[in-house]
């Protein structure tokens, strides 16, 4: 890993050679207060990621600092350790404990999405779980950790800020309202986070953030993580930071793309796609899998279509209510689905160390897209498997995605579900086929053509069978009495044609047209129709 020179030639900056030896430093090593290490040891983390180990010293002794890697590096606990550290605990470097906490705001972190906050607001949960705060003349509690986001009733958010709020994280929106209402109080703040600050950028987000930002005070650790440094992000450091220290964590000849994830490409025919993907969801050591589209209306089908063909998965888009998707979320994560089917803007921010397979099942349209989506894959030190399926009508665009990234796949391989290089690409075994089990039974069946001639048949039964009843006045009786009349006088060809009667053929005096639309409404009819038929059919009759 190495740290980079900063966005100005006159900041500070570090640099940390990382070869093949290094060992990371454990959190407790660099100074991290025993209540945070213990809950880390507790959660499985011991030793430090490389954006961590960089971080950590400079963020616990109160400066200002830029923090660039790719997502799945590990910035959370990059920036959430320090943070937790220095509003509780005397940091080492800095000139005294931060203010006693009162419950008003000691910390700040925004973030671009809904799902991203949640995730962040449980990491620090995670960390600071055994922090007890000690604030005058109250008794000892928990430290208090509030998620601020849309989507949710204000009520709720407002009440936890009321009960007491030491660290808030939260989105653009949703904060700069409640601040405006007096019920988020930014006078105490003394850190600031600003995570996916590139993300924030192109959601539109940057108005708001710097409208919050003003109402902070000067004397604040500001800390601004980001995956790309685009124009007005540097001028957002610019404006905002004390001489920050940039540093990007990485390990020597990684490129933009994650290295550690393997990549296929394939061109694939647009109703082929999800046979395919039913088999690539069938690959030898396949785990939590996440599909990207590029719109709502494409994710839900294609989730629809899979949970079909027996697979468990979920659904993340805009056309979800927020309650929707963090079920759906929390079920991929503990493992009750194992495949997740999202949109590029839902998907921001769902951060879950796990996913062995990504699958592209429309093309990004730019190459960030196309690297935030792989880079759900190939997390934390794991190895992943990234699908992309590009339709014909796509090629250009997925030539100025392999161009900019200098993937050296520019003409993908025609591929069908059948095909045999796709199979000994991805290790599905020759026994996949587009279903892994019956669908079961849901609400939408009866709307399919054999669910209709099952269940409208009986009921047209059903109901010729109540007309017979005798009851005055209904078209249903006259043509019953008519058909038990034609019964007492004729044989058993007219007794035929009387039921035809009865059941709303014809009237017109040939049996073979008759017969031939009984065979078919009795197919196809219900018992509704079946009624008005026979009434109308009666009428003809009297004509005769």
């Amino acid at each position: 890993m190495t740290g980079e020179s900063p966005i100005d030639p006159d900041v500070p900056q570090t640099t940390i050679v990382d070869t093949d030896t290094h060992v990371a430093p454990t959190f407790a090593e660099l100074g991290v207060s025993d209540e945070i290490v213990k809950a880390l040891e507790a959660d499985g983390k011991t030793h430090t990621f490389a954006i961590q180990e960089l971080t950590l010293p400079l963020a616990l002794a109160g400066d200002d600092l830029i923090g660039q890697a790719r997502t799945g590096m590990g910035k959370t606990f990059g920036f959430g350790v320090p943070l937790l550290h220095r509003i509780t605990q005397v940091a080492p470097g800095s000139d005294g404990p931060l203010r006693p906490l009162d419950g008003t705001p000691r910390a700040l972190v925004i973030v671009p999405t809904r799902e991203l906050c949640l995730q962040v607001t449980g990491d620090l949960q995670v960390a600071g779980k055994d922090i007890e705060v000690d604030p005058q003349p109250n008794p000892k509690r928990k430290l208090s950790i509030v998620s601020i986001y849309g989507g949710r009733p204000y009520e709720s958010q407002i009440a936890e800020l009321q009960a007491g709020a030491d660290v808030v994280v939260g989105t653009p929106g949703r904060l700069l309202d409640l601040a405006q209402q007096g019920h988020l109080i930014l006078g105490k703040v003394q850190i600031l986070v600003l995570d996916e600050a590139d993300e924030m950028l192109d959601l539109g987000f940057l108005p708001d953030i710097e409208r919050i930002m003003r109402a902070l005070p000067d004397q604040r650790q500001t800390m601004l993580f980001s995956a790309t440094m685009p124009g007005p992000i540097v001028t957002l450091a610019r404006t905002f930071l004390n001489r920050p220290t940039h540093i990007r964590a990485e390990h020597a000849g990684d490129s933009a793309v994650h290295e550690r994830t393997t990549q296929f490409v394939y061109r694939a025919h647009a109703l082929d796609k999800a046979e395919l993907v039913a088999r690539v969801l069938q690959a030898e050591g396949r785990g939590a899998t996440m599909i990207f589209t590029r719109t709502k209306r494409t994710a839900q089908k294609v989730a629809d279509d899979l949970a079909e063909r027996g697979f468990k998965v979920g659904a993340v888009h805009g056309d979800l209510g927020q309650v929707a998707r963090e079920k759906a979320l929390g079920r991929f994560r503990d493992g009750s689905i194992d495949v997740i089917v999202a949109t590029d803007v839902a998907a921001r921010g769902i951060d879950i160390d796990d996913v062995t397979h990504v699958i592209n099942y429309q093309c990004p349209e730019d190459e960030k897209a196309y690297v935030h989506r792989i880079g759900r894959t190939g997390r934390a030190g794991r190895t992943g498997i990234a699908v992309t399926l590009v339709d014909w009508d796509e090629l250009h665009k997925w030539k100025i995605i392999d161009d900019a990234l200098h993937l050296g796949m520019p003409e993908p391989a025609e591929t069908y579900s059948s095909s045999d290089h796709l199979r000994s690409d991805l290790s599905i075994p020759e026994s996949a086929t587009g279903r892994i089990a019956p669908p079961a039974p849901t609400e939408r069946e009866g709307t399919s053509d054999g669910g209709r001639r099952e269940q409208r048949a009986p009921r047209a039964n059903r109901e010729r069978r109540r007309t017979r009843g005798a009851r005055s006045g209904s078209a249903g009786d006259a043509a019953s009495a008519k058909a038990e009349k034609a019964t007492s006088d004729a044989g058993a060809s007219e007794k035929s044609q009387a039921s035809s009667e009865a059941s709303g053929d014809g009237g017109d005096g040939s049996s073979r047209p008759r017969r031939r639309r009984r065979r078919g409404r009795g197919r196809g009819g219900s018992g509704e129709g079946t009624a008005q038929a026979a009434a109308s059919n009666a009428t003809a009759s009297s004509d005769q």
